[in-house]
């Protein structure tokens, strides 16, 4: 089947989104740039990069805390950008929208909060699936507060099981952390219903969104937990600032996790209070030119049609793996269905580094190693993977490049 027949051009216009990206005009080792690691990092449309830029020549300051003009600019651009992320996750407020440096940091806090009221024998439930990023922060909560960390087991198809998940959450489970989108495998979670499964049980929820926010039309007040996390550089901003959107009801119940600036109310000899949500979590000078990129992507973002997108983004993955298994010696992982634009993939009998660095002189970038997932790892039965993932501005001539390297790569190593 050719290509072009699996999306409709008409309906999302990969050409003339690729002209919005510097980068791709790149070559590399005298190909074009093939860029398959978006999952990764994603590349910068012109709009965010001038919005950054042209902040820095003409507005920039700190924020909250002058009254000269330049302040107020730059304090108003700073606020402007929260309320775009309300906006692009359909959140009640922009209060509810707390800047950290990365979801990393965003997962730490709510968890570094949420460990000082666990007691030994309370239970943190997350996946075989997640990122380490949504691991290491609750196995260090653990550590603290003598709570048990317990492992929702994942499907051959790398789904998540809900058999599992389900049989996990009990009246002693105080949090279920669990990724919208592996990172890995592409699978995408019914979140909905696992918010509601652990609800029922008195449980908090945090979704880590990095890649779900990417994929999927994300509204936090359909999804209903508690947390949702998510980093700007993976939907197109840049990186040093990420997102935690808490329910109102969330963040005022979590302690603040560093102190500082800004997040206090008052200071005295004697004692302080804190300020309110969402600055009582945002202690010293924030990442301010980072949240007017924030800003400019998600207005990016929704400046596109997000079904069309989001379908292009389909039709290449399905064009990608129908290609993939028409060459021998390909493993590929997980084949949940609905899955997004993620491909974990092997040749067998050769290392995945050395298949991403022969991809490399073909001008194909692609991750390889464990993807920060080595739980997964092991329950898949390998050390590491190679991974390509798309974007908006992935086209098919990008996964026919893909796929005609691998096969090269193919036949050079083995």
């Amino acid at each position: 089947m050719n290509a072009q027949t699996l999306t409709n051009p008409a309906a999302f216009d990969v050409a003339k989104v690729r002209a919005e990206f510097p980068i791709l005009t790149r070559t590399i080792h005298g190909k074009p740039l093939v860029y398959l690691d978006s999952a990764a990092s994603a590349q910068k449309p012109e709009s965010v990069i001038s919005a950054m830029a042209d902040f820095q020549r003409t507005s920039y300051a700190n924020v909250h805390r002058g009254l000269h003009t330049l302040a107020n600019e730059a304090t108003q651009a700073f606020e402007d950008a929260r309320a775009k992320v309300a906006r692009f996750i359909n959140a009640g407020s922009a209060d509810e929208i707390v800047f950290t440096k990365s979801a990393t940091e965003a997962i730490n806090l709510v968890a570094a909060g949420i460990s000082q009221s666990l007691k030994p024998g309370d239970e943190i439930v997350i996946s075989e699936m997640e990122h380490h990023a949504n691991i290491v922060p609750w196995h260090m909560a653990a550590q603290r507060s003598g709570a048990v960390l317990k492992w929702a087991a994942i499907t051959p198809q790398g789904a998540l099981d809900m058999d599992s998940l389900a049989a996990l959450i009990g009246p002693r489970t105080k949090m279920v952390a669990i990724s919208h989108m592996s990172n890995v495998l592409g699978s995408v979670q019914d979140v909905a219903t696992i918010v509601a499964l652990a609800h029922q049980a008195g449980a908090q929820v945090l979704i880590d969104g990095c890649q779900g926010v990417v994929h999927q039309s994300v509204n936090v007040q359909a999804i209903g937990a508690d947390f949702y996390a998510f980093s700007a550089h993976k939907i197109y901003g840049p990186t040093g600032i990420g997102v935690l959107h808490g329910t109102p009801e969330a963040l005022d119940r979590l302690p603040p996790w560093q102190g500082g600036g800004e997040m206090i109310e008052i200071v005295s000899k004697e004692l302080i209070t804190y300020n309110v949500p969402p600055f009582r979590f945002e202690a010293g000078t924030p990442a301010i030119t980072e949240a007017v990129g924030l800003g400019a992507a998600v207005d990016w973002m929704m400046a596109q049609d997000q079904a069309a997108m989001h379908a292009h983004e389909q039709a290449l993955l399905d064009h990608a793996l129908a290609s993939l298994r028409g060459i021998n010696g390909i493993s590929l992982y997980g084949t949940a269905p609905g899955k997004g634009g993620i491909i974990a993939f092997n040749i067998d009998g050769a290392h995945p580094h050395d298949v991403a660095q022969v991809l490399d002189r073909y001008g194909v970038a692609v991750r390889a190693g464990h993807h920060c997932a080595q739980p997964l790892m092991k329950v898949l039965g390998v050390t590491a993977t190679a991974r390509a993932s798309f974007a908006a501005y992935t086209s098919f001539e990008d996964v026919d490049a893909f796929v005609e390297a691998l096969a090269k790569a193919r036949d050079f190593l083995l």
